[in-house]
C-alpha cells in the first residue's frame, strides 16, 4: 500500500493550497500489479527451460522431438526477458516491497532463482537452441547468460545465508527446503559450465573453466549437506509442512539431480580439457557418485510425492509453489540420462524417460494453473495469511 503525506492546511484561504516543501501529493504508484511480483517468478523460466534441455538429451529419437524442445526453449527465453523486465520495474517503482522481500526469511531464498533462470536458458541455447539460432549465436548467448548467472548465484549463496544469520530469525519448526535455493545456484553453474569448455581455446582456458566448475560443485554440495539435515530434522520433529508449502519438498531433488548432472557433464568435458590421469578419473567418479545419489533422490521423490498427495486430499490449492515440481524433477532426468550414457544401462534409459514424462505432466499442470491465476489476477494479488491448520489430537511419541 502506498503511503502519502497529506498537504499542510494553509493559514489563509486559497483555492489551490500548495503542499509544504518536501511533502508529496497522494498518487497511486505505477504498475500496481507488479508490487507483489517476487523472485519466485523466475521458477517458471527454470521449469520451462529444463523441459527443453532434458527432452533434447533423452536416449530416444522421436520425430519432431528436438523441434518441440527448441520451441519450448524459445518460450523459456521469452519468459526470461518478460520476468527480467517485470522485476526491473518492480525494483524501480516498488523498492520498499523489494527490500522487504529481501529481509523476509520466507522470500529471501528465492533470490537464488534469478541465477538459475539465467543459467538454465543459457545452457538450453547450447543444448537445443542452436538448432534455431545457430551454433555461434548459441555460444554467445550462453556466455552472456552464464557469466552474470554464475556471479549472481555466488552472490546469493553468500548474501542470503548472511541475512539469515544477522537479520532473519528462523525457528526450527519453520525450516523449509526453500533454504536450499541460493545454495543450488552454483551447482547449476557446475552442471552447465562444462558445455562451454569445448568452445574455449585448449590449455589453460579450458582447464580453468573445468576445475572452476568442479569447485562450484564442491561449494554447493558441501553447503547443501549443512542445510539438508535441518530440513529432514524439521520434518521428523515438527511433522508435515503446511499445506501451501508442501510442494517445496521437491526442491530437495534439485541439488541431488543437479549434482549428478554436473559430474556427468564434467566427465564429458574432461577428455578435451585435461590430460591423464585426471581425464580418466572423471568418468568413474561420475558413476560412483551419481548412482548412490540417484538412489536417494528416488527415495525422496517417493516420500515427497506421498506427502503432496496427502496435502492435496486435505485441500492444498494451486500456487506458484507448484513450479517446484518441474525444475528439480528435470535435473533428475538429466542426471539419469548422463548416468545411462556412461554406464550403458538400459534400465537407466527407461528411468530417464519415465522422469521426463513426470516432468512434462508437472510442467503442464503448473503452466495451466499459472495462466489461470494471471488471468484472474489472483497470483499477483497481495498475499493473505494462511489459515491455521488444526493440530493432531494425539501427541507425537518421543
Amino acid at each position: 500500500m502506498a503511503t502519502a503525506v497529506r498537504p499542510a492546511r494553509p493559514s489563509t484561504p486559497h483555492p489551490h493550497p500548495r503542499p509544504r516543501p518536501g511533502a508529496r501529493a497522494s498518487r497511486p504508484l505505477p504498475f500496481p500489479a507488479l508490487r507483489h511480483l517476487g523472485p519466485n517468478w523466475y521458477a517458471p523460466v527454470m521449469g520451462t527451460a529444463i523441459v527443453a534441455s532434458a527432452g533434447a538429451g533423452l536416449p530416444m529419437d522421436l520425430p519432431g522431438l528436438r523441434t518441440a524442445c527448441a520451441a519450448v526453449w524459445a518460450l523459456a527465453l521469452v519468459a526470461l526477458v518478460a520476468v527480467l523486465g517485470a522485476r526491473a520495474l518492480h525494483w524501480t517503482h516498488h523498492r520498499d516491497q523489494a527490500r522487504a522481500d529481501l529481509l523476509d526469511p520466507a522470500v529471501a531464498p528465492f533470490h537464488g532463482c534469478l541465477a538459475m533462470a539465467l543459467l538454465a536458458v543459457g545452457g538450453g541455447a547450447l543444448v537445443v537452441g542452436r538448432d534455431w539460432i545457430g551454433a555461434r549465436a548459441a555460444v554467445a548467448l550462453d556466455v552472456v547468460l552464464f557469466s552474470p548467472g554464475t556471479a549472481t548465484g555466488l552472490v546469493a549463496a553468500v548474501v542470503v545465508p548472511y541475512l539469515m544469520i544477522v537479520r532473519h530469525r528462523i525457528d526450527a519448526d519453520r525450516v523449509t527446503p526453500a533454504l536450499l535455493l541460493p545454495l543450488v545456484a552454483p551447482m547449476v553453474s557446475a552442471a552447465l559450465g562444462p558445455l562451454l569448455v569445448p568452445h574455449l581455446p585448449p590449455g589453460q582456458p579450458r582447464q580453468t573453466l573445468l576445475f572452476g566448475c568442479l569447485a562450484l560443485f564442491g561449494l554447493s554440495l558441501l553447503a547443501t549437506l549443512l542445510v539438508l539435515p535441518a530440513v529432514c530434522g524439521r520434518l521428523v520433529t515438527a511433522g508435515p509442512l503446511p499445506l501451501a508449502l508442501t510442494p517445496s519438498l521437491f526442491l530437495v531433488l534439485g541439488p541431488l539431480g543437479q549434482s549428478t548432472t554436473a559430474v556427468g557433464n564434467l566427465a564429458d568435458a574432461a577428455s578435451g580439457a585435461v590430460a591423464a590421469p585426471y581425464a580418466h578419473a572423471f568418468i568413474p567418479f561420475a558413476v560412483l557418485y551419481g548412482v548412490p545419489v540417484l538412489g536417494f533422490a528416488l527415495l525422496w521423490l517417493a516420500l515427497a510425492a506421498a506427502l503432496v498427495v496427502r496435502a492435496r486430499r486435505r485441500g492444498m490449492g494451486f500456487s506458484m509453489a507448484w513450479w517446484a515440481f518441474t525444475f528439480p524433477v528435470g535435473t533428475c532426468a538429466t542426471g539419469t540420462t548422463g548416468l545411462a550414457r556412461h554406464t550403458g544401462l538400459i534400465a537407466l534409459d527407461v528411468l530417464a524417460v519415465a522422469l521426463y514424462a513426470l516432468l512434462l505432466a508437472a510442467w503442464a499442470t503448473a503452466a495451466v494453473g499459472t495462466v489461470r491465476g494471471l488471468v484472474s489476477g489472483r497470483l499477483l494479488a497481495a498475499p493473505r495469511p494462511a489459515p491455521a491448520e488444526p493440530r493432531p489430537a494425539t501427541a507425537r511419541t518421543r
